[in-house]
């Protein structure tokens, strides 16, 4: 399995800081953003990664990271999308990298408490399909929102303005080869981007996504206040365990 990380966009978000680097190198704490997600997949038996990348300010990566090996990696490896239309997109400049195997998807600025190490053993034994994780949340409404009956996710909505469950889609996500040829079908959104969640709800109505329930604490770190909330997560984090 190769792991893909989405670390694209313009953070508007979080401007000024973003004005001179990319929102996924900036600081949770005393680690820059993209090495939690880095760890996460290393953490999960993943060696070879490509990063997925935007904005004006790329190169800082390479300048950061380097060839990976400070992560123990076999392969960093480094693509650019041009613009900003929606994950799916950024997604499929992974189709060459990933080489007809399975994939492990993490959006950048997602930090999570524990590791994805079960999930992903779980996901290396199926032979097709895909695999989300889902974490239950105060505020649904921000995210994409699972309906799950009879132990299978049913449906996924994308932002509801009236959620039908609790239970979020976080930016981890697992895939067959067969990813690429559904993101090549997908029609532009609202939004005017390529959304994952109709990648998902593609993999739904063959009947073959399966989930897992993201264990310990899990926030992104695209605005000023979850920025912030990630930090002193982390930092809670690494104190209790000192």
């Amino acid at each position: 399995m190769k792991g893909v990380i989405l670390a694209g966009g313009k953070g508007t978000r979080l401007f000024p800081l973003t004005k001179i680097t990319n929102k996924h190198l900036l600081p949770i704490y005393d680690s820059p953003m993209i090495y939690y997600p880095i760890q996460t997949l290393v953490n999960a038996g993943i060696r070879d990664i490509l990063i997925v990348t935007g904005g004006n300010y790329a190169g800082d990566f390479l300048q950061l990271l380097g060839n990976g090996r400070q992560f123990g990696l076999n392969s960093l490896n480094y693509t650019y999308q041009e613009g900003e239309s929606g994950i799916a997109d950024a997604l499929a400049l992974a189709e060459r990298f990933a080489d007809g195997e399975q994939i492990c998807v993490i959006l950048g600025d997602n930090i999570i408490e524990m590791g994805i190490e079960e999930a992903v053993a779980a996901f290396r034994k199926q032979e097709s399909g895909a695999k989300i994780l889902l974490k239950e949340v105060h505020d649904p409404e921000r995210f994409g929102v699972a309906e799950v009956r009879g132990g299978h996710v049913v449906n996924i909505q994308e932002k509801p303005k009236q959620p039908r469950s609790n239970y979020a889609v976080t930016g981890i996500y697992m895939y067959d080869a067969s990813v690429f040829s559904k993101i090549k079908t997908l029609e532009p959104s609202a939004r005017g981007e390529l959304e994952i969640t109709d990648v998902n709800n593609a993999y739904i109505r063959e009947g073959t996504l399966t989930f897992s329930y993201l264990e310990g604490w899990w926030t992104d770190a695209g605005t000023f206040d979850s920025l912030l909330r990630a930090a002193n997560l982390v930092s809670q984090s690494k104190h209790k365990s000192a």
